[in-house]
């Protein structure tokens, strides 16, 4: 199928599997990240047990705390406060066992999926980086900044969710078992 038949969100996928820069993405997380591939790979939240990955299962705790705060933010006022930083932190404490996951599965990708799941991995870092900045902030009284920082996060976020949701869903690459693939 030719790209312009293709509809935009999966035009940019397949852009962002074929590009140079992505590659070279890719090759600069290799460097800064070789040193703990092969134990993602090897830790307990990259498993066969349920037959797919568990990375998933992880985003969904740590999306679902930072969305919740950012919900917070703009509707629960002076109250919320205490209860929006709180999730942030705990989504922080959750995208430590998160990236791990997805470090585990990235390192096992070769080709296009490789160079999508470095991009993902890219804007997934650079969020947390926000909601770490976030939380630091809101510790410090400016929830207002803090808010803001992570709203950006989430939004940065929901990109780099499209480009993992599209590796594990339409490019399979969760997937842990023969049984898998033909169940």
């Amino acid at each position: 199928m030719s790209m312009t038949a293709l509809p935009l969100p999966q035009r940019l996928v397949r852009a962002v599997g074929e590009s140079s820069v992505s590659e070279r993405v890719a090759t600069a997380q290799e460097f800064v990240y070789g040193p703990i591939l092969d134990w993602a790979r090897r830790s307990p939240f990259h498993t066969k047990v349920f037959g797919h990955s568990v990375h998933p299962l992880l985003t969904d705790l740590t999306l679902g705390c930072w969305i919740s705060a950012s919900i917070l933010d703009l509707t629960g006022g002076l109250p919320a406060r205490p209860g929006a930083t709180l999730l942030v932190g705990v989504g922080l404490a959750a995208a430590v066992p998160t990236a791990i996951a997805g470090a585990g599965d990235w390192a096992e990708m070769m080709g296009p999926e490789r160079r999508i799941g470095a991009v993902h991995a890219l804007g997934a870092d650079a969020a947390t980086f926000l909601l770490l900045g976030s939380l630091i902030v809101r510790m410090r009284g400016h929830y207002s900044l803090g808010a803001s920082l992570g709203m950006a996060g989430n939004v940065i976020m929901a990109g780099a969710g499209f480009l993992g949701g599209h590796l594990a869903l339409n490019r399979g690459t969760a997937r842990r078992t023969a049984a898998a693939d033909h169940g």
